[in-house]
């Protein structure tokens, strides 16, 4: 058999967008204006509900984490990606790159746990109101929040140095807008199976469990709802499901299409775009 020469790799060159230099100042400027408008709607809103003591309810408190662990999703990736688009790409580390996968590897799991407790609590809210206090207490709604932060950090973990014991070589291109598992498994070379399985167990774990709570939640809710005689008391209680509902599908919705779909065939380009909108 041929023995082939590899030059390990030590750096990953983030490409994003530039083999298109005409889309870069073009893209630059919304970019930073939305990302500014994150930063500032969330913690507004962190701000909002720490000040105002009507806002001291188990689903504000959930809310109020949502939007520090955005706050952190987005600027785990957005800073670089307009430092790639201003500079015309970017070299990272090693260690930096693996920085980057597992924080945003961190704060997305944070992300998915914390919508599927807010989930269960609207069920309680909804299905049982009289015991709403009881079983969503502040004891209780530490320790959901908690967990949440300790299984997104043994996920987090555990994927990070998985993909991380792969072996890199030869190009060191990596297309895409920052250090992610689908472009960066195209830069490995030798027998990455074990690892590819470990890393795809955990994350076909994480979504689905997430996603089966929300549907069981939203069935009961939506049952309830049903229930109700007047059309406004139904419209009313919805409501208080509405942004959280919109929340999940923007979420959930990206993600499936980023990493269950089937990558044959498609341009990278599109997975760009919508990697991009999901740090809003």
């Amino acid at each position: 058999m041929a023995v082939r020469n590899y030059t390990t790799v030590t750096e990953f060159f983030l490409i994003a967008f530039t083999e298109r230099p005409e889309w870069e100042l073009p893209l630059f400027l919304p970019f930073l204006g939305f990302y500014l408008a994150t930063l500032l709607g969330n913690a507004g809103m962190i701000l909002l509900i720490r000040r105002d003591r009507r806002l001291h309810t188990p689903m504000y408190f959930f809310l109020s984490h949502l939007s520090l662990t955005d706050i952190c999703y987005s600027s785990v990736i957005v800073p670089q990606l307009l430092a790639v688009l201003w500079e015309h790409g970017v070299a990272v580390s090693w260690a930096r790159c693996a920085a980057q996968f597992f924080l945003f590897t961190f704060f997305a799991s944070i992300d998915c746990y914390l919508l599927a407790i807010m989930a269960y609590d609207r069920y309680v809210a909804v299905c049982r109101p009289l015991l709403y206090v009881t079983i969503v207490s502040e004891k209780a709604g530490s320790g959901l929040v908690a967990g949440a932060y300790t299984a997104g950090f043994s996920s987090a973990f555990i994927r990070t140095v998985t993909a991380f014991t792969l072996s890199f070589c030869g190009n060191n291109e990596i297309n895409f807008i920052f250090c992610d598992l689908p472009p960066l498994l195209k830069l490995t070379c030798g027998d990455s199976f074990t690892q590819e399985v470990v890393i795809i167990v955990f994350a076909v774990f994480v979504m689905p469990a997430c996603i089966l709570v929300i549907l069981v939640s939203y069935e009961f809710i939506i049952v309830a709802i049903l229930r109700i005689r007047s059309a406004g008391g139904r419209a009313k209680t919805f409501s208080t499901c509405a942004s959280h509902l919109t929340a999940v599908a923007l979420f959930f919705g990206t993600l499936i299409f980023m990493y269950l779909r089937d990558n044959a065939g498609q341009s990278s380009e599109g997975d760009r775009v919508v990697s991009v909108l999901t740090q809003w």
